[in-house]
């Protein structure tokens, strides 16, 4: 991770929000779905929604309006409408910082728990998604079969002070850079620990 401080030292979400349940709302959307596309659909919804009791008096109706170009927008409608409600009802509108109780909404995982509770509550957890799943197993960081247990693996080993940074660092450089398909590896600052390339060059030379 030393490279990652040294040349990346403030990475952030790319996910847009101004509040915590700003933050979960995105995150609920961003499942196989593109940052890109969730910002450009979430101006509108904050402007009508801007808290959870806003979106707790929805329909679920009403919230499929403005995410009908999100991927499975009938799904998360209804997760959004029930997490909403759960909020307001049971947390006083306000999002836990807890990860367990965060788990305790509707839609929510133990990915969307850690995004949540890492980036908004600099809880030392790591949240794994396609991204971070393809870099850990690429530079020997986890053999891990599921995410779940990838996680577990990377908090074990990362100090607590750098996970929240570290989920940030593992997700950008897996978008960019060691992409699913022809990573650029020529361009990658971590390439001398990987396992992958290690391989892949070993590979070449025979």
């Amino acid at each position: 991770m030393g490279w990652f401080a040294a040349n990346v030292p403030a990475p952030k979400s790319e996910l847009n929000f101004q509040s915590p349940f700003q933050l979960l709302v995105a995150v609920i959307l961003s499942a196989q779905c593109t940052d890109k596309r969730v910002n450009m659909v979430t101006p509108a919804l904050f402007q009508a929604y801007p808290d959870a009791k806003a979106m707790a008096d929805a329909s679920v109706e009403d919230i499929l309006g403005y995410i009908k170009s999100i991927s499975y927008p009938n799904s998360k409608a209804a997760h959004l409408s029930g997490m909403a409600k759960k909020l307001a009802e049971d947390f006083g509108g306000e999002v836990p910082s807890d990860r367990e109780l965060l788990r305790t909404l509707p839609g929510v995982g133990l990915k969307t728990a850690n995004v949540v509770t890492s980036i908004a509550f600099d809880n030392p957890v790591i949240a794994v998604d396609t991204h971070v799943f393809r870099v850990a197993h690429r530079t020997g960081l986890s053999d891990a079969k599921t995410p779940d247990k990838v996680s577990a693996e990377l908090e074990k080993n990362i100090p607590a002070k750098d996970r929240a940074t570290a989920h940030h660092w593992l997700i950008l450089h897996g978008r960019y850079i060691c992409t699913a398909r022809s990573p650029k590896c020529g361009s990658c600052g971590i390439s001398q620990w990987c396992r992958y390339f290690k391989e892949s060059t070993s590979a070449l030379s025979k």
